[in-house]
């Protein structure tokens, strides 16, 4: 038999009582944060996509720190689920046998933390890095995923708590130092394919000035 944790006793109440108030929402409400918790994540790509497209036009320093988003993001759901593995904790639905919004995952389908929250706390701190107007939207963001991961049913609260902590300690970590140094990177991948990425102006034609004609 697989070992698994049971831990509804950390805020099992406080789960249930989420779960019940889901269930008494209006159903326009339910769908919409349902949509939000499956679907929500394409709207960080946009984000950081956003963010390199203006990053780019400040230079190559600062399209390197926007490029490194993405990855950054892999790194926190990675480190995620190195957690899951460890911790392998059964989801609530499991253990408390509550009917809830999304369907109960099969077991072995560990709850702790929550990788869809991790993601977005990754990606939310790692674009505060190169845009303090966008990485405060994903923010914002990365708080509603978090709660509609609860919402739902697929999380205790602490499990969205810990995977916000692993994503944002993972961007912190990788995306700090990055943020200050980047221009030794910037000059190495000017050399290689990545250079069109790297400026605004790499990939436009370049303006031909005009010649003046000397006398006859």
């Amino acid at each position: 038999m697989m070992y698994a944790f049971d831990g509804s006793s950390m805020d099992g109440d406080a789960y249930t009582d989420v779960v019940d108030l889901a269930h008494r929402a209006p159903s326009w409400l339910d769908s919409l944060v349902s949509a939000w918790s499956t679907y929500g994540l394409g709207v960080f790509a946009v984000l950081m996509l956003a963010a390199w497209w203006r990053a780019r036009r400040a230079g190559p320093g600062p399209a390197v720190v926007a490029l490194a988003v993405p990855l950054v993001v892999v790194l926190g759901y990675a480190a995620n689920s190195v957690v899951k593995l460890l911790v392998r904790e059964d989801r609530p639905c499991q253990s408390l046998h509550v009917v809830t919004l999304e369907a109960c995952p099969a077991p072995g389908d560990w709850s702790f933390p929550s990788n869809h929250t991790a993601i977005a706390a990754a990606a939310a701190v790692a674009l505060i890095c190169v845009s303090r107007r966008i990485g405060y939207v994903a923010l914002v963001a990365a708080g509603a995923m978090a709660a509609s991961r609860v919402w739902i049913g697929a999380h205790y609260p602490h499990d969205v708590i810990a995977g916000f902590v692993v994503g944002a300690l993972v961007a912190s970590v990788t995306m700090i130092p990055l943020s200050s140094r980047p221009d030794t990177l910037a000059r190495r991948l000017e050399t290689t394919r990545l250079r069109p990425l790297l400026t605004a102006s790499a990939s436009a034609p370049q303006a031909v000035p005009e010649r003046v004609g000397t006398p006859t």
